[in-house]
C-alpha cells in the first residue's frame, strides 16, 4: 500500500515538473513577443515603412510636397509610440 502512494507521489511530482517547463518555456516566448513590441527596431522599421508608403502615395496621387507630408505622418507616429510609455505609467498610477 505504502509503495502505491509513493509511485503516485513520484508520477505527479513528474507530472507538476512538466507542467512547470510548459509555463517556463511560455514565459520565455511571451517575454520575447513583450521586448519585440516594445522595440526600438519595431518602431524605427514601422516608422521607414510607414514613411515610404505616405511618401509613394503622395506622389503618385499629385499631393503637395509628399516629402515633408510623409515624415510629418512619421513624427506623429514616433511621437504616439514614444509617449505610450508616458501615457501607460501615468494611468497606472491613477488607477491605484
Amino acid at each position: 500500500m505504502r509503495k502505491g502512494i509513493l509511485m503516485s507521489l513520484e508520477q505527479e511530482l513528474k507530472e507538476f515538473k512538466i507542467e512547470i517547463e510548459k509555463i517556463k518555456t511560455r514565459n520565455k516566448r511571451v517575454e520575447a513577443d513583450k521586448a519585440w513590441e516594445t522595440s526600438k527596431t519595431r518602431t524605427a522599421f514601422i516608422a521607414a515603412v510607414t514613411f515610404v508608403l505616405v511618401f509613394v502615395f503622395l506622389n503618385f496621387s499629385g499631393g503637395e510636397r509628399p516629402l515633408l507630408n510623409a515624415l510629418i505622418a512619421v513624427v506623429g507616429y514616433w511621437i504616439s509610440t514614444e509617449s505610450y510609455g508616458i501615457l501607460k505609467n501615468w494611468w497606472l498610477k491613477k488607477r491605484r
